[in-house]
């Protein structure tokens, strides 16, 4: 292989890229979003600097992902902190569990998604929607949410899927001093609600040292939604550099 072909390589390894190079779309991406109210001192002790937590709520979410470009069928779950930035409210990603290697490979290398490996279902029991994550062998979460019971505005559920995301994106050097540490932006634009109900939910969260969720306690369940979406990513921008 010649140097100017090393050069231009997107990842390793070099006969078997640990992703696909193409720009991800989703169809029938399907969420399990339950927004809660927590401890406001619990998430002052997670939220980075610039950032501020304007109100002390987080979104659960489990996504079922069945049909991706490039990376197929699997599923993510994880918690999203309601914050903001320069006067702009978005949220922070917290942490994400994925089901598939090649997606947790892409979305920490490629861009800044704050994934690791866990076990998240999707599914319908009888007339109750349910979202489980699994960290090994132990419960961590479990969520059940009223089947279609009532839908939902449609431009509601897009300014829902729409909010501004910052996330950490740190790439160390080769001794394990920093050699990237920013916060960054994205936002998804290109995207088609295909449906979209609310209605009760219940949200339970398991002590686990390893995927801690229940560090950020349920003290109140404010909304729900259940969303079926067609959507592409856009890249992170970074907004912030710890190291300059």
């Amino acid at each position: 292989m010649r140097k100017q072909d090393v050069a231009r390589l997107f990842t390793t390894p070099v006969d078997s890229p640990a992703y696909a190079p193409t720009r991800y779309r989703f169809t029938d991406r399907e969420y399990l979003n339950i927004t809660y109210r927590t401890d406001p001192e619990a998430l002052r002790r997670l939220v980075p600097e610039p950032l501020t937590v304007p109100d002390p709520l987080v979104r659960f979410e489990v996504m079922r992902m069945p049909d991706t470009t490039g990376l197929g069928d699997y599923t993510e779950a994880g918690q999203l902190i309601t914050v903001e930035h320069e006067g702009e409210r978005g949220e922070f990603n917290l942490a994400m569990y994925v089901n598939s290697v090649p997606a947790i490979s892409s979305g920490r290398e490629y861009s800044a998604y704050p994934k690791k490996s866990g076990s998240p279902a999707l599914y319908v029991d009888s007339d109750t929607l349910v979202g489980t994550l699994d960290y090994g062998s132990l419960r961590v979460a479990n969520a059940t949410m009223g089947y279609k019971q009532r839908a939902m505005d449609l431009d509601e559920a897009r300014a829902e899927i729409c909010v501004p995301t910052f996330m950490i994106k740190t790439v160390p050097n080769y001794d394990g001093t920093p050699r990237i540490c920013d916060l960054v932006r994205t936002r998804i634009t290109d995207i088609t609600v295909k449906s979209a109900y609310t209605g009760p939910a219940r949200l339970q969260l398991f002590a686990h040292v390893m995927a801690p969720l229940a560090d950020l306690p349920v003290l109140e369940v404010v909304s729900a939604s259940h969303i079926r979406t067609d959507l592409s990513l856009n890249p992170v921008e970074p907004v912030f550099d710890y190291l300059a």
